[in-house]
């Protein structure tokens, strides 16, 4: 109790004290519409770009700040990156600032992949089904190399090596999205059990203009769509409340990257017929190739649904759907957070959800991305070349891309 109302004090002294240095939306909007066309290399690097721009250049906010906001993000499910770039809009302009921040960092990738929407039925013949095959393929390089930046960081011992090998053993026996929820939830019951001990969460103290009131009245909205959206789906057979759930359901189950997100959309939109697997399977693969946030592939992904909505709506109610979850968790928990994450209990159970999202991504990578992919010894031979550019020559990922896509049309002819 008493730390509790210590903790209040301090938010309100240092509420009045970074007031007067808030920005307008519109500089906001500005500053994260430059990131939002320049930011390539995915989330770890678009934390490194935040902080080049925020941090060292216009001061928004100090490294020991900044280091606590992104230990936030990254302890909660969503996209990191764009959770991190949401509470910096947050706490420089206020909630305009905040959606000014998502807003101009996610629609330069948004539009891309929803011009490639538009554009990917009318490519054929050799050529096209070659890209096409270039973009599978890197695919595959991608996610590997996820896998084994994610491994190094998130199982650095036995005991949570062996809790995303469990993982990965229950997400291929059960499939689909049952699997994958069970697989995380035993990931953090097993780290409850194992994981105790270790560091504590880094950084300093973080003050956001967010009440506790409002903090609540997210967490149970976020709690109500979660379940009362199926349901709702069910009752009423609209597609676009399926549609709308399965985005949805997506993004509150990313747990440790961006790229966790392709088992639990695989599962979403190719296993109930919506996206074709060559689609879903060159969408991702053409993702890695432009600056922003990976979740922006659920605009793609909207856009080619085969039942509607589609096209321009499908891609908007995607794109919000996959991003809501994250955003109502990130705004739920800021009131709490300094008080939360001093407990060992809250950090045992992530170390454990943590490393079960290896296994979980290291699932995705056998089915579907092998398994559709990788065909015989030339398939093999440029995934091979993708995976050592990406983790050995550090390759731009886009570069990596259009390799890929010329190797494809190699492969086909």
């Amino acid at each position: 109790m008493r730390e509790t109302q210590a903790t209040d004090r301090v938010w309100d002294m240092e509420r009045a004290e970074g007031s007067q240095g808030r920005g307008g939306a519109g500089e906001v909007f500005l500053t994260f519409l430059k990131l939002g066309l320049t930011s390539f290399g995915g989330p770890i690097a678009h934390l490194g770009y935040y902080r080049e721009e925020l941090v060292v250049k216009r001061r928004w906010i100090d490294e020991a700040g900044y280091a606590d906001l992104v230990a936030l993000c990254q302890f909660l499910p969503g996209p990191a990156s764009s959770q991190t770039g949401f509470a910096l809009g947050l706490l420089r302009g206020g909630p305009l600032g905040a959606l000014a921040a998502w807003v101009a960092f996610t629609l330069p990738s948004a539009i891309a992949l929803y011009l490639l929407a538009l554009g990917a039925g009318d490519i054929g013949g050799p050529l096209g089904d070659g890209i096409l095959t270039g973009l599978k393929i890197v695919a595959v390089a991608i996610v590997a190399q996820a896998i084994w930046g994610m491994a190094r960081s998130l199982c650095p011992d036995r005991t949570r090596a062996g809790i995303a090998l469990a993982a990965l053993l229950l997400v291929l026996a059960m499939g689909g999205a049952l699997g994958q929820v069970a697989a995380i939830a035993a990931g953090g019951l097993a780290g409850l059990a194992l994981c105790r001990g270790g560091a504590g969460m880094p950084g300093g103290l973080v003050i956001f203009p967010v009440s506790r009131g409002v903090g609540m009245v997210c967490l149970a909205l976020f709690g109500l769509l979660l379940v009362g959206l199926p349901l709702a789906g069910a009752l009423t057979g609209s597609q676009g409340l399926a549609v709308f759930d399965a985005f949805y359901r997506a993004g509150a189950l990313v747990f440790g990257g961006g790229h966790v997100v392709l088992p639990l959309l695989e599962s979403a939109v190719v296993d109930p017929g919506w996206v074709t697997p060559d689609a879903f399977l060159a969408g991702y693969g053409a993702a890695q190739a432009i600056p922003g946030p990976i979740f922006t592939f659920a605009a793609y992904l909207g856009a080619v649904l085969e039942p509607t909505p589609n096209g321009l709506a499908g891609a908007a109610l995607a794109l919000v759907a996959i991003f809501l979850p994250g955003f109502l968790l990130l705004v739920g928990a800021i009131p709490f957070w300094n008080v939360f994450r001093s407990r060992p209990t809250a950090q045992a159970l992530m170390r454990g959800a943590n490393a079960a999202v290896v296994g979980l991504l290291g699932a995705a990578l056998y089915d579907p991305l092998w398994t559709a992919t990788i065909l015989g010894p030339a398939e093999f031979a440029l995934a091979l070349t993708g995976f050592l550019l990406l983790t050995v020559w550090k390759t731009p990922s886009w570069a990596v891309v259009l390799l890929s896509g010329a190797g494809g049309v190699l492969i086909g002819l």
